[in-house]
């Protein structure tokens, strides 16, 4: 005969939130392997100690914001539902069947005034790092970074048109140093100071979230984005580094600094890295030949002129310091301009005369002109790099390892779009999301280690 259970939701029962979680359940690891104790450390010095109403505990606000990113729940009033309802979330927060949910006002409310201007999300995902270093899940030896857009929460169509200054290179004196030696060397007259002129371009800055940057990119949605510059360690894909800039930010430009924040950070000793091509700079190779790290870059490919040689048909004699031409003809080095380029110029009387000089050069005057960086060398270098027998070995490891971790960031945890606006809120979802990522191999791989002891 039928029977109807709905009677037995007025039923009493006597039972244990601690039963009804699964053993296997991914909350039950992160509690087990994860010390959560800094915490109340780092942020005891923001919170009043002698007045004021009782708030509300620091590790059970934290974890509320953790399980949002575990689960990707990108509403604060949705978590506060969810946890309402879910047993596994109030195990984790340490509540009680009857307890009250805290309000989810209170998340916007602490980030909007008690953690604004702080470094409180850096310093819980350093430390989420230095536990995995503890562990032994993190070598610093061997690291890979690359870049992923997200998109601002913005209207694309919403913005204003200003001129901005360009992004200031922090290798410009090592760079006017090189070029003077460069000068020196060559017997040429220093180059006469000038007054520095701050350059400008003309940018779309969005109305609803100025922080933004108007990205434009091959193969990339066009519209206001961010871009998350990560950094991943090898040897269990562990993130060690996360950088949020606005989206019309190059990829080269904060890389060696979050390179060395990270070697003084964590101790890392790095040996080698593997990078996409937009990282492909002289100054960056530059930098990581300085570092002695064995870097391993992606190939650029460059379109001349249609119908005109390629760069790589003139080759470099480096005994003579000249180049030569597909017809053998030498290119002599003139001079070395502001912005370290080296110039090898042709004989234009013997240009006037060969038959290639239509695939080798447009000009009136039919002089070939070959440029090279004063640090074209450490960039020569890093493309052997790529070439050798190790070099396609790590490169090959970017698709397993960073390109999986976005991939994990986007599809699991809600990292398409950004929840929230200004780069300050960016950073902290950057931070979060990344951090949680971060938790999940530790207890994972931690317990398979258990059980296999």
């Amino acid at each position: 005969m039928l029977r109807s259970n709905r009677d037995k939701q007025q039923h009493y029962e006597l039972v244990s939130i601690e039963d009804l979680v699964p053993a296997d359940h991914l909350l039950r690891k992160i509690e087990t392997y994860i010390d959560f104790s800094f915490i109340d450390e780092k942020v005891r010095h923001l919170y009043s100690q002698d007045n004021g109403r009782p708030a509300i505990d620091p590790l059970v606000l934290f974890k509320m914001i953790f399980l949002g990113y575990f689960y990707g729940i990108r509403s604060e009033r949705q978590l506060e539902r969810e946890i309402q309802t879910n047993l596994a979330y109030r195990w984790f927060l340490g509540l009680g069947l009857m307890e009250r949910v805290p309000d989810h006002t209170t998340i916007s409310w602490n980030r909007r005034t008690r953690f604004k201007d702080t470094s409180i999300f850096q310093d819980i995902f350093d430390e989420i790092v230095l536990q995995a270093v503890s562990h032994r899940m993190v070598g610093g030896r061997v690291l890979i970074s690359d870049s992923t857009h997200v998109k601002a929460n913005a209207n694309k169509h919403k913005y204003t048109k200003e001129h901005v200054q360009q992004n200031t290179r922090d290798y410009v004196e090592e760079l006017n140093a090189a070029i003077e030696a460069d000068r020196k060397a060559h017997e040429k007259k220093p180059l006469k100071p000038r007054e520095e002129v701050n350059e400008d371009k003309e940018v779309k800055v969005s109305t609803t979230d100025p922080d933004s940057g108007y990205m434009i990119r091959d193969g990339k949605p066009e519209g206001f984005f961010y871009l998350d510059h990560r950094t991943v360690d090898v040897k269990y894909n562990l993130i060690t580094d996360v950088f949020v800039t606005a989206g019309n930010v190059h990829d080269s430009v904060p890389y060696l600094s979050r390179l060395d924040r990270q070697r003084e950070r964590f101790g890392f000793a790095v040996e080698a890295v593997a990078l996409d091509s937009g990282y492909l700079t002289a100054p960056i190779c530059k930098g990581l030949e300085t570092r002695k790290i064995f870097g391993v870059i992606a190939h650029r490919r460059f379109h001349s002129k249609q119908g005109l040689f390629h760069k790589w048909e003139f080759t470099y004699d480096a005994e003579r310091n000249v180049y030569l031409c597909p017809q053998k003809q030498e290119l002599p080095y003139k001079t070395t301009d502001r912005k370290g380029y080296q110039h090898y110029a042709s004989d234009p009387k013997q240009c006037a005369t060969c038959p290639m000089v239509e695939k080798c050069t447009h000009s009136r005057n039919k002089r070939k002109v070959v440029t090279r960086h004063v640090w074209e060398a450490s960039k020569e270098q890093v493309r052997m790099n790529r070439l050798s027998k190790s070099g396609k070995q790590l490169y090959r490891k970017r698709k397993e390892t960073i390109e999986r971790s976005f991939a994990d960031a986007k599809e699991l945890h809600g990292f398409r779009y950004c929840r929230l606006r200004g780069l300050q809120n960016a950073t902290e979802q950057a931070l979060m999301t990344a951090t949680v990522q971060n938790m999940k191999k530790i207890a994972l791989q931690l317990e398979r280690r258990a059980s296999k002891g």
